[in-house]
């Protein structure tokens, strides 16, 4: 059942900050490479693109807009629906994209029975999930506020060296509030800037159906409370596709025979945000980048992202609660071969045969190449328009600007060199010139084509001899 929700000035439920706690190294890059869209408002193009945003938002969340999507678009918003709850603890969620054969393996063990209880496949899955996605939320919840209004948390006033963020380039927080006439704190607004689309836009399509639990629910109950209120949680960026592309990344790293399948499921993740409400287009092009860009350096083991002590989350939603039991990662490599031989181990233990004629066995949304190469493809920018004119012009180097890149392939498939994997990502790139995408090593994430990448990069390892799956 639907229903057209119209919003006015009407004020709604408040929901307390989102903690964040102090900004690393890794945060504060990430804080960069998000900040062009600080300076959206200065600029015509910029000011186009916003407008843009609104509008090709507007016509995902009501249905309007002619995507690509995998179900037809009632089965599409239940998935929506579902998929507001964040699987955080073992990718349960997102493992359909394993295919039905595999998935069915997969979630018939790792599961959540309740918000914060879940199991999975083995501790090496566990801690390996745990600590990927505590480096890339940390990156994107950093962004909330920051972006929002400055601060670390709606109140506390971030470090010097964010603060010099703006002062560098000349932007300003609440870039979406003040151009969609909801500014931080007003009536029907976001208390610290950034309001969401369900804040936003003029009208919005609520839907019944039932949540991951199987329990009655509908789509403002994710919104608005009781299940999540996201009223005074800024939108930028988009925290549940971070964790989507995060998750999708390593299972698509895990079994590379379903690499391409899995970040079309990470792409269908984040346009289910659209299409609930809860996020912007360029919410969501940001979590993806955000994402990318981090596992990239946990991928060529940086000494800024490995080595660290995380906790193993339980997520509801955006907002953290951490389970017993810290995992520290010093060698990451190591820890995604451990999990890797693990999870192979279970999938061909579970599903009677090798992964590689388990994972053909596929009778579900992601069996047409085609269609899920359309999905893709439609959410590569969204359609909007170009801000910088100059990378628009023609493919980046990928090994030039990010060398660390190449391994998002390398690591699926080990018989590449970086070399040859960062020239697959060159070659397939999106269009250029988005508003992220103003040149620097972080914007050259925001137009990776890991769907078309993948493709091109299985093809070569297939003409080469066959390596041991846990050569580096």
């Amino acid at each position: 059942m639907h229903k057209v929700i119209t919003f006015g000035l009407a004020a709604v439920c408040a929901l307390a900050p989102l903690r964040a706690g102090a900004q690393t190294g890794p945060n504060i890059t990430a804080l960069r490479g998000l900040a062009p869209v600080s300076v959206l408002d200065r600029t015509p193009e910029g000011r186009a693109a916003l407008a843009a945003n609104l509008t090709v938002t507007g016509a995902i969340q009501f249905g309007s807009a002619p995507q690509p999507i995998l179900l037809p678009l009632a089965e599409q918003q239940l998935l929506a629906l579902r998929d507001c709850f964040i699987t955080d603890g073992n990718a349960a969620e997102l493992a359909d994209g394993l295919g039905t054969t595999l998935a069915g393996a997969y979630q018939g063990k790792a599961r959540y029975e309740d918000f914060k209880t879940f199991t999975n496949v083995s501790q090496s899955v566990a801690d390996l999930i745990g600590y990927t996605n505590n480096i890339t939320k940390a990156d994107s919840n950093a962004g909330k506020y920051f972006f929002g209004n400055a601060t670390t948390n709606g109140k506390t006033p971030v470090s010097a060296e964010a603060a010099a963020i703006y002062a560098a380039n000349g932007g300003t927080p609440d870039v979406f509030g003040k151009a969609y006439e909801r500014p931080a704190g007003g009536q029907g607004a976001d208390a610290f800037g950034n309001s969401r689309p369900f804040q936003t836009l003029p009208r919005l399509l609520a839907y019944r159906g039932n949540d991951y639990f199987g329990r009655a629910s509908q789509s403002l109950d994710w919104l608005v409370g009781p299940s999540q209120n996201l009223t005074d949680s800024p939108s930028y960026p988009s925290g549940h596709t971070t964790y989507g592309y995060t998750e999708s990344l390593l299972l698509a790293i895990l079994v590379p025979e379903r690499y391409q399948q899995m970040i079309a499921r990470a792409a269908e993740y984040g346009n289910n945000r659209i299409i609930v409400g809860a996020h912007y287009a360029m919410d969501v092009l940001g979590g993806r980048t955000v994402a990318l860009h981090a596992v990239a350096h946990l991928l060529a083991n940086h000494p800024a992202y490995v080595g660290q002590v995380r906790q193993n989350p339980a997520v509801i939603g955006e907002m953290s609660r951490a389970t017993d039991g810290a995992v520290a990662i010093t060698d990451y490599r190591a820890a995604l071969d451990a999990a890797r031989a693990d999870l192979t181990a279970f999938l061909e233990g579970g599903c009677g045969g090798t992964v590689a004629a388990c994972a053909a066995a596929d009778t579900g949304r992601f069996r047409d190449p085609a269609a899920n190469a359309a999905l893709y493809e439609a959410t590569q920018t969204y359609g909007l328009p170009t801000v910088h004119a100059k990378t628009a012009r023609g493919p980046e180097d990928v090994g030039a600007l990010a060398p660390e890149a190449g391994h998002l392939l390398t690591a699926a498939f080990p018989s590449l060199t970086l070399e040859e994997a960062n020239a697959i990502l060159t070659e397939t790139q999106g269009p250029g010139g988005g508003f992220l995408d103003d040149g620097s090593a972080f914007g050259v994430y925001s137009r990776l084509n890991l769907y078309a990448a993948a493709g091109r990069a299985a093809a070569l390892a297939a003409r080469k001899p066959t390596q041991a799956r846990t050569a580096r």
